[in-house]
């Protein structure tokens, strides 16, 4: 059986039938034909000629038509494969060729045979005819790309800004929101809070509800753990470093085990059990060299002895990215007898097949019999329970879907203004298109040689914003949430190319198929006698103003965008925090425990450092507090007021802090009545306090709230002193009322955690001095103590507003891209109107229009386009201020103020795109216009 129809070619009433393999031989039967090219017949060797005699349908095998027709579809198909020009030219005498040679067969093996050599012929043909097209166009798109540099150079600029935005912020929304935790079946895992009916959030829970809500059916395990920090000696300097408790199924239920040595077991969690500690990979790596031999080595952490016992992976950062050691979690004696004692953080891990729902239900449960067994402690006290990865605020969630959509938004504008550029120049080559279309190059040709010039554009763009994503991921990196528990930063992976090749594809799509298929519409060999009136005029320029409009209503939408959160971040800054931290440095001493367990102790280590630091010169106060505003926002307790016996939890949580006396001068807090805290409130004379405005109005309003007691932290107290309000949960939080106790009356022994730690000092030194001179005091008074957290209060206000800041700039910088493409797509627009409008323009002149009329007529173009954009971009600038209202503090999605300033850029945005078309336009020589083609 021979190799079957490849390559049909016919002249006149003879037929050239060529197999696709061996090599052309020519037999004519009654004259040689010259039709044949040599570059045709050098290229493809085949095996098989035959020629025979063109015969009407009807008569072709036995059988008549309707034999034949009955392969006819299924060999349409096959032809499909081949190119589509191919396809048109030669597809009719090939089916016809097989139809013949089908009704010829007998047989059933025959057939199966014949079908088989046809099948084969496109397999290995079809392919080669594609790869040779693909050849020719990319030469020829390459060819054209020298011949005009800047227009190549500036689509792939543009392509690469679009693209790597998207592959940038993409990597930033995958890492934080999309991907799995690097946790064995992290799907199951869940964060277990406790929140109070009658207030809002939720906290941590008390040993005493996690012992008892442990018991839940719903859960194959429960953990719990919480962030300390100790003071590390023996290993060099001594130093400060973040410690988390975790007992000993947290890492179990995690699906993580130590690089080295072993993991946390039960004995290890007994009350009395000597302490073991796991390190984590940096720390392992800065204090002790990577040294393996590190496991059964004692360290010193507060004064007590604990054995390493292994060390974690890098990957590992739990409950927060700062952690650098791992201690067992032993509960003392007393500490499930106050269920209101809350600081631990507890994940969970879900039975196969049990839900959220069925979990919160099952410990809602259980807090309604603890509330009845416990009624003043666990009132109203309820689970809340959510997936671990879920695990971030409302705003940091919205920060990073607004960084998403405006990359978007910045995509799509990119491909609407490469789909004008490439539209344009279509369009100016319809000349050189419809002389291809009078040679015999068929519509399907043109779009594709259009096509694959542009997806040669999008390609280089893709590989050169790849490369943009990776340099800015720096930048992008600040926006990870701090209280997700991961370790590493946004990557460029895997994902991440795919997420690349995908906006590439959808770039290549919007501005080279659409165009190429509107440019190559109607063109013909009639197109050859276009003048240079031909372009964008009529219908043709329809698409290429659509594209002008939809661009400058993205541009406004991430305008409004951009002014909402600059609003914000204004309003922000211009709260008052409660103090003044210009002028003040910081640092943390942590006393260790037990070492500092008497308050006797404790005084004069603060006496010695305070009164050192305050004879240095140029510093104004020294003072210490156990916990700076806004660096930690917790404290928080429950306080009963005498004949208030109906006061709501809510209305009973304050923020509790111990002070030295000087505190509220230092950070200039004012002191509304009475008097600071002194160094004669002891522990052995009458317990005062100092509360804030709130505290005193909230509970005395109207009264006098000098001498009025209160009980909070076991203990009854007077007030004799109020001061102001301070934002101690951060600028964008409303705070607790503040309650103050003199650091003197601090019980020995009892709230471990409350003892001040750090050092607040108002000077007008340089930082650098003031921190060597504040090290070389804490020194003197106690070598073993490290000193850390040293930085400017300002840097810490500032600090709660970084990432908007980041944010800010960010989306800041799309929009300014936005805004310089629609710019530009404006630009391209009105100044190839204009060459393609001379001679009306030079009819217009001839006939007395005036060069100033001509001016406002092409400002005037550009003008409405802005018009209709913005119009259809006020609706998107609305959603998308209505989408980022949980970050508005302050700030109303209609701002008033930002939707002015938008629309005011895009004016200008406008002029500026259309000033120098329209100069040109009205600099047009009427002799010269009425003389071009």
């Amino acid at each position: 059986m021979k190799s079957y129809c490849a390559y049909i070619m016919a002249s006149h009433r003879r037929v050239l039938y060529i197999g696709f393999t061996g090599r052309l031989q020519a037999r004519v039967k009654e004259h040689k034909t010259d039709f044949y090219p040599e570059s045709f017949t050098s290229r493809y060797r085949c095996h098989n000629l035959v020629y025979w005699e063109r015969r009407p349908y009807e008569a072709v095998g036995p059988g008549a038509g309707q034999s034949v027709m009955r392969p006819a579809l299924v060999f349409r198909l096959l032809l499909l494969l081949y190119p589509t020009s191919f396809r048109r030219e030669y597809g009719d005498e090939m089916w016809r060729v097989f139809a013949e040679r089908r009704a010829d067969t007998r047989g059933l093996l025959a057939r199966a045979w014949l079908w088989l050599a046809a099948l084969g012929d496109a397999l290995a043909t079809a392919p080669r005819l594609h790869v040779d097209i693909l050849r020719q166009d990319l030469r020829y798109a390459l060819r054209g790309m020298r011949r005009a540099p800047g227009f190549t150079a500036t689509v792939l600029v543009v392509a690469a800004l679009g693209i790597g935005a998207n592959a940038a912020t993409f990597s930033l929304t995958d890492y934080v929101l999309l991907r799995p935790l690097p946790y064995a079946d992290s799907s199951r895992l869940v964060a277990v809070w406790q929140h109070q009916l009658t207030g809002s959030g939720h906290y941590e829970l008390s040993p005493f509800n996690y012992r008892e809500w442990k018991r839940a059916g719903s859960f194959e395990a429960m953990g719990a753990a919480t962030s300390l920090s100790a003071n590390l000696v023996g290993q060099g300097q001594p130093m400060r470093v973040d410690c988390g408790s975790l007992d000993a199924d947290v890492l179990p239920l995690l699906g993580v085990q130590p690089m080295l040595g072993r993991g946390f077991s039960p004995e290890d969690t007994r009350t009395n059990a000597a302490g073991t500690v796991i390190l984590s990979w940096r720390l392992w790596q800065r204090a002790f060299a990577g040294d393996p031999a590190v496991l059964g080595r004692s360290i010193t952490l507060d004064g007590e002895p604990f054995a390493v016992i292994g060390v974690m992976p890098p990957s590992f950062a739990y409950p927060s990215r700062e952690t650098e050691l791992w201690q067992a979690l032993r509960f003392r004696a007393d500490s499930f007898d106050d269920p209101s004692d809350t600081y631990l953080h507890v994940v969970g891990k879900l039975k196969p097949g049990a839900t959220v729902e069925e979990a919160r239900a099952e410990l809602d449960t259980l807090a309604v019999t603890l509330e009845r067994a416990h009624p003043k402690e666990n009132e109203g006290v309820r689970p809340f329970v959510r997936p671990l990865h879920d695990e971030l605020s409302e705003k940091s969630r919205v920060l990073v879907l607004a960084l998403s959509g405006a990359a978007l938004c910045v995509l799509l504008i990119t491909c609407l203004n490469l789909a004008n550029l490439l539209l344009a120049r279509a369009l100016m080559r319809r000349r050189e298109l419809a002389l291809r279309a009078a040679l015999g190059a068929g519509r399907e040709r043109l779009v594709r040689q259009l096509v694959t010039e542009s997806l040669i554009l999008a390609i280089g763009g893709g590989l050169l914003g790849v490369g943009l994503a990776e340099w800015s991921l720096p930048l992008l990196a600040h926006l990870v949430p701090a209280e997700l528990p991961l370790q590493a930063a946004p990557t460029i992976d895997l994902r991440v190319l795919g997420a690349a090749a995908l906006a590439t594809g959808m770039a290549a799509l919007l501005f080279g198929v659409v165009p190429s298929l509107r440019a190559c519409s109607g063109v013909d060999s009639d197109g050859l006698r276009e003048g240079a009136r031909a372009g964008v005029g009529g219908r043709r320029g329809r698409l290429v103003r659509a594209l002008v409009v939809a661009e400058v209503a993205v541009s406004l939408a991430l305008l409004v965008s951009s002014g909402l959160l600059l609003r914000a971040l204004y309003q922000l800054n211009q709260r008052d925090p409660g103090f003044r931290p210009d002028g003040v440095l910081t640092l943390r001493t942590w006393l260790p425990w037990p070492k500092y367990a008497n308050n006797a102790d404790r005084a004069r280590f603060y006496d010695r450092v305070l009164d050192e630091a305050r004879a240095l010169p140029g510093v104004d106060g020294a003072a210490y507090i156990s916990f700076l505003p806004m660096a930690m926002g917790g404290g928080i307790w429950n306080v009963e007021i005498p004949g208030h016996a109906d006061d709501t939890v809510a209305r009973r949580a304050v923020s509790l802090r111990f002070v030295t006396p000087g505190f509220f001068s230092v950070m200039q807090v004012p002191l509304r009545a009475g008097r600071d805290v002194g160094p004669g409130d002891t522990i052995d004379r009458e317990m005062v306090a100092v509360v804030s405005e709130s505290f005193a109005r909230q509970h005395w309003p109207g009264q006098d709230p000098l001498g009025k007691r209160f009980k909070v932290a076991f203990n009854e107290r007077t007030i004799v002193g109020v001061v102001g309000d301070i934002r101690v949960r951060g600028l964008e939080h409303d705070s607790e009322p503040q309650v103050y106790l003199p650091y003197r009356q601090q019980p020995d022994g009892s709230l471990i955690f409350y003892p001040p730690k750090d050092l607040v000092v108002r000077s007008s030194l340089p930082t650098e001095a003031l921190a060597g001179s504040l090290r070389a005091i804490v020194a003197r008074a106690d070598p073993q103590q490290p000193v850390s957290n040293i930085q400017p209060f300002g840097e810490i206000v500032a600090a709660q507003t970084a990432s908007r800041r980041v944010q800010l700039y960010v989306i800041g910088a799309f929009a300014a891209l936005a805004v310089l493409l629609a710019a530009i797509g404006i630009y391209g627009l009105l100044a190839f109107a204009v060459s393609n409008r001379l001679q009306e323009i030079g009819v217009r002149m001839a006939l007395g229009a005036s060069p100033a009329s001509v001016l406002s007529m092409v400002l005037r173009e550009g003008l409405v386009l802005a018009a209709i954009g913005a119009a259809a971009g006020v609706g998107a600038a609305w959603a998308a201020g209505r989408s980022l209202q949980a970050v508005l503090v302050g700030v109303a999605p209609l701002d008033a103020l930002s939707f002015a300033g938008a629309l005011v850029v895009v004016s200008v945005m406008t002029l500026a795109g259309s000033m120098v078309p329209a100069w040109r336009a009205s600099r047009v020589d009427p002799a010269v216009a009425l003389r071009a083609d």
